[in-house]
């Protein structure tokens, strides 16, 4: 027997472009893809400025595409009946880790609304993500609660 899925999107741009969706329910666990800092209408919040060559020429956006990032999977994961309380592991990939670290416990015991979030974590150093003015891209796991 299959197991029963639910998927959402946002509606953005590159979902139909590359072909996937933002996040997948598998009986009770609930996948999300990167997330990054977008609005409602698909545009990057608090772009980084991109050189010639496309790389940042500073992080100081990053606190701020975080918070975008972690708000917007808020989002998604409400549509399963889930909240950031639920997550049990996620994943920050971003282009400069002093930078990330730098805001990254500020930022996640924020909005996780604890001093030490129980969700594992890993924070990953990368070369490029999709979008020249991308710092960070954050992917989630979360289980939800049974009955």
């Amino acid at each position: 027997m299959k197991p029963s899925k639910k998927t959402v999107n946002f509606g953005v741009p590159w979902e139909s472009a590359y072909g996937y969706c933002q996040a997948i329910q598998v009986n009770d666990i609930v996948y999300l893809s990167g997330q990054l800092s977008h609005d409602s209408d698909g545009n990057l919040v608090a772009p980084a400025k991109p050189d010639a060559s496309g790389r940042p020429l500073n992080f100081s956006n990053m606190e701020s595409q975080m918070r975008q990032t972690y708000a917007n999977a808020a989002v998604l994961l409400e549509k399963f009946g889930a909240t950031l309380d639920d997550v049990v592991e996620e994943t920050l990939f971003v282009l400069d880790v002093d930078a990330a670290f730098a805001v990254a416990g500020k930022v996640r015991k924020e909005v996780y609304a604890t001093e030490q979030p129980q969700c594992a974590s890993n924070l990953i150093g990368i070369s490029r993500l999709a979008f020249p003015e991308q710092l960070i891209e954050i992917t989630f796991r979360a289980v939800l609660a049974s009955g």
